[in-house]
């Protein structure tokens, strides 16, 4: 018979394995980069190849930077016919060259294989996360920087921005690096340690990550560097140790690196992106919620505790040491690099979960360092916000079955073991906090967080074709056996479909289809069925002969509405 002591042996057993493969991995700055690494990989591969473009953002991008393949112009920038002059040239650069790198190692169909555009993310991503133990390192051991590193790699939000081919994971990257490199211009033990090699190299990569920056999603890297180097000053009384970022040649390299693309935008474009991108873009997020996307000032704080899963419930446990610790030199650049930033955040209309993501490696790092000085508040109401550990897990399991089964019409006997088995880490993590520790908890927690990612993004979203209508219309028409078919769509005209079916397809109405069908063969019309009968009566009325292929289910998620695609080929049947 098994007694109360021998649960807690092996408890205690359990938690010793845990700690010593954690001493273990950080005996050495490589092995630290290897686990990271690894964690990482483990956090957003699940679904990477096989989720297909997702609207809208991504299939946007992704389209754009394949114009730019297709018509050797790395200038300007398009949607079809339309510029997007959105966001600098920086990600598109990046997704060009992996594309073109990949064309010529024979991957087949590599232009629009929308994982090849997602690896810039991928790549994005893992920077961030070592970035952030090097960053880390500055202020904290390098057991803590590691455990910072950890966080990052798992939550939630970097886990989707990583695996989505869009800006965020890059620009993450480049603030990180701005912001270590800027830590230790500022921390006086770290600048006693710059020699005459590193008194050079660190403003190096700060000026460097800043045009990278720039170049990537424009001046809102500037915002959260400037931001954060404004409360330092204010707070400090001075801004002399600005002096050894090297301000005058690093002004001027950061211009050599960002100048010429804008030249060559500005002879482009005159002065239309600068106004699309500052003007439309910018500042109308500032004093206007676009594309449905504004909300109060409170949101981001409220998304936190979901976003920075697994390791938001810490924070709570964390906050009375940090305001306790908020005058030390390394927890007053933090929260200067944070709070500032989140403030602005808070207050501009236009909300989107992932614009506070450049703000998460601070609270990483201040979180790590009071972890690893065991200064974590022991108050039970705030030990109970742990059971989040457990109860995500658990929704989000639910959710997601509720949805494959309803949506993809599958019951998916290999995900209820994955998201039983996150559940039951997030229980061990949750129960196991007060006797194991805050450290071995938040590995399981970890666990948890990867396990739900591989349930959620590698098993289940997948599977639900009808939220992916434009693979499934892509894929009729490249088994069609026609070299180079042609599609019109009616009623749906979302990006991935002229990512996937080709620049040139047409988004018009029902009698611009039936036209468009009678211009030769092999070509295809994608109908809404709620206007396949003004189609019919075109296609009549000028003759046309066409064939229906199939019909395609589709889901909108935003609007939890479905629709019916009918899809017809030119000419007779086959």
């Amino acid at each position: 018979m098994t007694t109360t002591t021998d649960h807690g042996r092996r408890r205690a057993a359990s938690a010793s394995s845990l700690a010593t493969m954690a001493d273990i991995a950080v005996r050495s700055h490589p092995r630290v980069l290897l686990v990271l690494l690894v964690v990482v990989l483990l956090a957003i591969l699940p679904g990477f190849f096989t989720i297909p473009p997702v609207d809208r953002d991504e299939s946007r991008f992704a389209q754009a930077t394949k114009q730019m393949l297709e018509t050797g112009d790395y200038v300007d920038i398009r949607f079809q016919d339309d510029v997007r002059y959105k966001k600098p040239v920086g990600i598109y650069w990046l997704q060009a060259a992996t594309v073109k790198a990949a064309g010529a190692l024979g991957i087949p169909h590599a232009a629009t294989s929308i994982s090849l555009y997602r690896i810039p993310s991928l790549a994005g991503a893992i920077a961030a996360v070592l970035l952030t133990y090097w960053a880390a390192l500055a202020f904290v051991s390098r057991r803590a920087a590691a455990l910072a590193g950890v966080m990052l790699a798992s939550c939630v939000l970097l886990s989707v921005e990583g695996r989505i081919a869009k800006t965020d994971a890059v620009l993450l990257a480049t603030v990180i690096a701005a912001m270590g490199a800027l830590a230790r211009i500022y921390l006086p033990e770290q600048r006693k340690r710059l020699d005459r090699r590193s008194s050079w190299m660190i403003p190096a990569v700060f000026w460097t990550a800043l045009a990278a920056g720039v170049l990537v999603k424009g001046p809102v890297i500037l915002m959260f560097v400037a931001l954060a180097c404004a409360a330092l000053a204010i707070i400090d009384r001075s801004a002399r140790w600005l002096l050894a970022l090297r301000l005058l040649p690093g002004a001027a390299w950061f211009a050599l690196l960002v100048l010429p693309w804008f030249i060559a935008i500005v002879l482009r474009s005159g002065d239309s992106f600068f106004a699309e991108s500052i003007g439309r873009d910018l500042l109308a997020k500032v004093v206007q919620g676009q594309e449905s996307h504004g909300a109060p000032p409170g949101l981001y704080f409220a998304l936190f505790w979901l976003t920075f899963w697994p390791a938001a419930p810490l924070a709570a446990l964390a906050a009375p040491a940090i305001w306790a610790a908020r005058r030390e030199p390394g927890a007053k650049f933090l929260l200067a690099w944070i709070v500032p930033s989140w403030i602005v955040l808070e207050l501009v209309v236009t909300k989107l979960p992932h614009y506070v993501l450049p703000l998460y490696p601070a609270i990483a790092i201040l979180l790590a360092g009071i972890i690893d000085a065991r200064m974590l508040s022991r108050r039970r109401w705030l030990i109970n916000a742990t059971v989040c550990w457990f109860l995500i897990p658990l929704l989000a399991g639910i959710v997601g079955l509720v949805a494959l089964l309803f949506v993809g019409r599958q019951f998916g006997l290999l995900v209820w073991p994955v998201i039983g088995a996150s559940a039951v880490l997030g229980l061990l993590a949750w129960q196991l906090f007060e006797p194991d520790g805050a450290e071995t908890s938040m590995l399981r927690a970890v666990g948890a967080s990867i396990l739900l990612m591989i349930a959620l993004l590698g098993l289940i979203v997948p599977e639900l074709e009808p939220v992916f209508p434009s693979a499934t219309l892509a894929t009729i028409m490249r088994e069609s056996g026609c070299r180079e078919p042609l599609a019109a769509s009616v009623g749906y005209g979302e990006p991935s479909l002229v990512f996937l079916a080709g620049t040139s397809t047409r988004l018009t109405d029902a009698a611009g289809a039936a036209d468009f069908l009678r211009g030769g063969d092999c070509r295809f019309a994608f109908v809404d069925a709620r206007q396949e009968r003004s189609f019919a009566q075109r296609a009549e009325a000028i003759g046309l002969r066409y064939s229906p292929v199939s019909r395609v289910e589709a889901f909108n998620l935003g609007t939890t509405r479905s629709m019916m695609i009918a899809v017809y080929r030119s000419g007779d049947s086959q």
